[in-house]
């Protein structure tokens, strides 16, 4: 999309203070085309993951990602939960995102269990997908996953989390969505400051 409607999208989302517009144009619509999202591009969305904050820099985070017209592009798309089959494989790009969840420390102390490796995650996440707008591009995080078969399929090891799956392209016409999906196509609204921030204390 250009830059002029990525514009309009963050206008009609309206921050009550004054933010970078990255953080608004960023949005998860349904519709994705089939245009093909070439592998330098998402590894340039991958390095801005691999910069994010970790505890104890311990880097939790690992991705695999599949391109439509890879060997197992059917596999990988079969593991969408009911829900999310109707639209996500109609991406050209998935990009599965994976936790450890056993931290390994880098010199002689014996291995732990992880305690903020999915917090981490999220952070890897949110400046890929910071950075996939920043080029252009559309994202969307889907937890509704056929989690045991996508460790198979992945060939995930056992002490990984599966987080999520990062739907990734260029957004296509909303009218390819069923109608019930149509009418959520649009940038969702956030909660005011005033009901998430208190000074001192909880809301």
């Amino acid at each position: 999309m250009t830059g002029k409607i990525k514009n309009t999208l963050a206008l009609q989302r309206g921050a009550s203070r004054a933010i970078h517009p990255l953080f608004l144009e960023r949005w998860s619509p349904r519709s994705f085309s089939e245009r093909a999202v070439p592998q330098a591009d998402i590894d340039r969305m991958l390095e801005a993951a691999r910069f994010a904050p970790s505890w104890y820099n311990v880097q939790p985070w690992r991705f695999a990602v599949s391109h439509r017209g890879d060997d197992n592009w059917d596999e990988v798309v079969s593991l969408f939960d009911e829900l999310n089959a109707v639209w996500a494989p109609s991406a050209s790009a998935l990009v599965f995102l994976a936790s450890d969840t056993v931290v390994s420390w880098r010199d002689d102390r014996e291995d732990q269990a992880a305690s903020y490796n999915s917090f981490d995650a999220g952070a890897a996440w949110a400046q890929f997908a910071l950075q996939a707008t920043e080029m252009g591009y559309f994202t969307h995080a889907v937890a509704g996953l056929k989690h045991d078969e996508a460790r198979a399929v992945l060939s995930i090891p056992a002490r990984y989390k599966l987080e999520i799956a990062i739907v990734l392209g260029h957004r296509s016409a909303p009218e390819r969505l069923p109608d019930y999906l149509q009418e959520r196509e649009k940038p969702s609204s956030r909660l005011a400051l005033e009901e998430i921030a208190g000074r001192g204390r909880f809301i």
